[in-house]
């Protein structure tokens, strides 16, 4: 069996006459099974499709597929199985790893379509909806019943439950509430060659392997969702937060720890370091103390006595690791307020950089201020700047790396500025992904974190399910030979930032 191909959009170079045959062979083959409206070939159609969120890397698929029904998502699938064609299938586009960038040999499939809230059940506080449906969409068609779901990353008003699935997203509640893994029942949907897939149930277990977890967080790699069933929640009587001033970057990450160690699990715990405060503050007038050097945002809710008493234990705390300004919310509108500028720390970023990296790795609590302390150093030695923002509670950083992408020098400089920020959260006992996922962005990275022999795990795994690798191949799982490269690169450049590493 064929491994995944490990490149970011083809093989091997292929001319334009070969691109072109293969395109006419693909176009030939997908023509008879979709609506004229629903094919798209032609580089002017096919452009809005060639980036996701990780607009510094791009590629032009052969065609874009926009099925409006199961049986033609199970035919594309089928015809591509047929020709060997890479398939990327792709929601709203908002992933920010590269994971669905378009394969330049390979079928790009749009499931924006399936966008259809199929049920929402009250009694068992489950929803059905297809793929296509937007995050945010599913807590309005709960909220006439009292729920919502939970899950809330900051692109919600955008990104699908597809894409959420995909990546395992999470969001500034997920501390409490869980990612997308705790709060999905079943997904439903189709395996390479066009055969229906069922993972889980909406029962409380499913006969066979439990490869719902295998699933949620496989970024495309092992099947195609069309449907998902998610779990919804009570909307909490009262939530209320807290924004907390620290002057120091270490008292505001041990603030994180000691309030874990005290037993308190905030409806959300977010952290800002001083740039980012200062850009986001300009953009949305959040009521942020620009002078602090990292300011915490910390929620609680429940009922009206359980949140009273959270919020003084939660107060006393934060004092005590060295606090030096509190304002808390008196009423929704201003609990909005405090969270505004939190949602629009990306968009905020935009407005002060021609282009951003978001990186997305992973830590203990323990180590946020040691992790902040070697981010301020990195932007000493690439000569970019970076600012911060994280969901702080479980230790998912969120950086952001400030460059112009039409100068490739500074492109290159935020590249290694993304990787050392990686590798050292590795060296620090961390992760390089949190919910963001590997795609494109993290895969040389990836041969930093796992052995060969546990990479070559991963790939029995994808074999198992995508025995040629044409879902999404060149992406997640780095093979032998680019780890090699990437090692000898490292060491003759002297970039890797801890030297027990030669795995490669």
């Amino acid at each position: 069996m064929n491994a995944p191909a490990d490149a970011r959009a083809s093989d091997a170079p292929v001319s334009r006459e070969e691109r072109q045959r293969r395109q006419a062979e693909v176009v030939a083959a997908l023509r008879p099974l979709l609506p004229a409206h629903a094919l798209l070939w032609q580089r002017e159609d096919t452009i809005p499709y060639e980036c996701d969120g990780l607009t510094a890397y791009r590629a032009m698929p052969l065609a874009v597929a926009l099925p409006e029904t199961e049986a033609q998502v199970s035919a594309v699938l089928q015809a591509c199985n047929r020709l060997q064609v890479p398939v990327v299938a792709r929601g709203a586009g908002t992933g920010l790893s590269g994971g669905a960038m378009p394969h330049e040999l390979g079928v790009t499939l749009s499931l924006a379509k399936f966008n259809r809230i199929l049920k929402v059940d009250p009694v068992s506080r489950t929803a059905v909806v297809q793929a296509g449906v937007r995050n945010a969409a599913i807590s309005e068609a709960a909220a006439p019943h009292g729920l919502y779901y939970a899950p809330d990353p900051s692109s919600k008003i955008a990104c699908t439950i597809g894409g959420n699935v995909a990546e395992n997203s999470g969001g500034m509640h997920c501390l409490k509430y869980g990612l997308t893994i705790h709060n999905v029942l079943r997904v439903r949907g189709f395996a390479i060659d066009g055969a229906p897939v069922e993972f889980g149930s909406e029962a409380l277990d499913a006969p066979g392997l439990d490869l719902l977890a295998a699933v949620i967080g496989s970024e495309g790699m092992l099947a195609v969702t069309i449907e998902v069933t998610v779990k919804l929640v009570p909307k909490p009587i009262l939530a209320r937060a807290i924004l907390a001033s620290f002057d120091d970057l270490r008292k505001a990450g041990d603030a994180v720890a000691a309030l874990i160690g005290a037993g308190i699990i905030p409806a959300g715990l977010e952290m800002m370091d001083k740039p980012m405060t200062a850009a986001v503050e300009d953009f949305v007038h959040a009521g942020y103390d620009l002078d602090a050097a990292a300011i915490l945002i910390c929620e609680s809710d429940g009922t009206p006595e359980e949140v009273e008493e959270e919020i003084a234990r939660m107060v006393a705390v934060m004092e005590g690791a060295g606090a030096t300004r509190f304002a808390i919310s008196s009423s929704e509108a201003e609990r909005l307020k405090f969270w505004s500028g939190r949602m629009n720390a990306f968009p905020a970023s935009g407005r002060i950089s021609p282009d951003y990296m978001c990186m997305d790795s992973t830590i203990p609590r323990r180590q946020l201020a040691e992790i902040l302390t070697r981010i301020g150093e990195m932007e000493t030695k690439y000569g970019l700047r970076c600012c911060n923002v994280f969901h702080a509670g479980d230790g998912n950083l969120h950086p952001l790396i400030l460059f112009d992408a039409n100068d490739p020098d500074q492109l290159h400089r935020a590249e290694l500025f993304g990787a050392d920020i990686l590798e050292t959260s590795v060296a620090l006992g961390g992760t390089v992904t949190g919910e963001h996922g590997v795609g494109i962005e993290k895969l040389s990275s990836m041969c930093v974190q796992f052995a060969p022999a546990e990479r070559e795990q991963m790939l029995g795994l994808k074999r198992a399910f995508d025995p040629a690798g044409l879902l999404n191949p060149g992406k997640v799982i780095p093979t032998l030979h680019r780890c090699a490269e990437y090692g000898k690169m490292h060491v003759k450049k002297g970039l890797l930032p801890f030297p027990d590493l030669p795995r490669f």
